[in-house]
């Protein structure tokens, strides 16, 4: 015999079970006693069997509602999980996934291919750059605006973040073209000590610490001729003459646009450009835009598969 049962009914017989009243069970369903009642009655009939005894000492399952009540929580319980994964899996196709930046991390491609890869897994989600400023060195995760964002190592309160090292580049000098060591095929750090250096802001801490290079300085004191918090104030605080910086390889077609020179810079480290998410997100968009970021690099790098990092590694 084929039954077919609305999870309505059986919704309201686990009510009634379960309150051992009628009127009650029809204060918790938010329905009237009477409609109530007519549900059970229905469902009785289809079963072919009783559910409950009445009488003047109240309500009671009968042996057929006793064999009943597990299931029927099992089948709502199971269709509440189903609809719960229909709710992800709805606003997943309707969800945004903001990316911020500080400057374009385009590397030849880097970002359409990354793209490329995520929209493969989840074509109905929409990415979302963000342009975030050079005051916040995590470019827009500390605030929670951005989900995942490009970042230059090292980052200021790591514990807190996870990330993925998509470019590994040299670090340039960029100076004014009537700059001294402009003439040079390669600058030793050493000759650039006492030059006066263009800074980040204060806010982005390591990261300010990182572009003055003073892990190469032995100890010495930068001297910040200007701070900058934009490729374009970089580029006018260059022509100005007003210090000199360094810049990774990727970002040096931003300022050499006339009156600007980059060279090579013997004595610092490369830099790394990461993708970096919050540690404790672990939402599948989230997820899966880090692994295609993953994939790309590892495709790019003969190095192999870039680690995946946290403050604590």
């Amino acid at each position: 015999m084929v039954m077919d049962v609305h999870g309505r009914d059986l919704r309201y017989f686990v009510a009634v079970a379960e309150e051992l009243h009628f009127t009650r069970a029809a204060e918790r369903l938010f329905v009237s006693q009477p409609a109530l009642s007519k549900q059970i009655r229905m469902l009785e009939r289809q079963l072919g069997a009783p559910l409950f005894e009445r009488d003047r000492q109240g309500v009671r399952l009968t042996p057929v509602g006793t064999a009943l009540l597990p299931h029927a929580r099992d089948v709502l319980a199971r269709w509440s999980a189903a609809e719960d994964a229909v709710a992800r899996a709805t606003a997943e196709q309707q969800a945004t996934l903001v990316v911020g930046m500080s400057t374009s991390p385009g590397r030849g491609g880097l970002l359409p291919a990354i793209r490329s890869r995520f929209t493969d897994a989840h074509p109905h989600a929409r990415i979302k750059l963000r342009q975030v400023g050079w005051e916040d060195a995590t470019a827009g995760l500390a605030d929670g605006t951005c989900d995942a964002a490009y970042v230059w190592l090292p980052l200021t309160d790591p514990d807190r973040y996870r990330w993925l090292v998509v470019a590994t580049e040299p670090r340039l000098v960029a100076l004014p073209e009537t700059h001294p060591l402009a003439g040079r095929e390669t600058v030793d750090f050493a000759d650039l000590l006492d030059e006066p250096f263009l800074a980040l802001p204060e806010s982005t801490g390591e990261l300010r610490d990182y572009w003055l290079a003073l892990d190469a300085r032995g100890g010495r004191p930068a001297r910040v001729g200007a701070e900058i918090a934009s490729t374009e104030e970089t580029y006018e605080a260059l022509v100005d003459d007003r210090g000199v910086c360094l810049v990774a390889t990727g970002n040096a077609p931003l300022l050499t646009l006339g009156g600007v020179v980059t060279r090579p810079v013997r004595g610092v480290s490369p830099s790394r450009l990461a993708l970096a998410w919050r540690a404790d997100d672990h939402r599948e968009l989230v997820r899966d835009y880090a692994l295609a970021a993953q994939q790309v690099a590892q495709k790019s790098s003969p190095a192999g598969v870039p680690r995946t990092k946290s403050g604590g590694d």
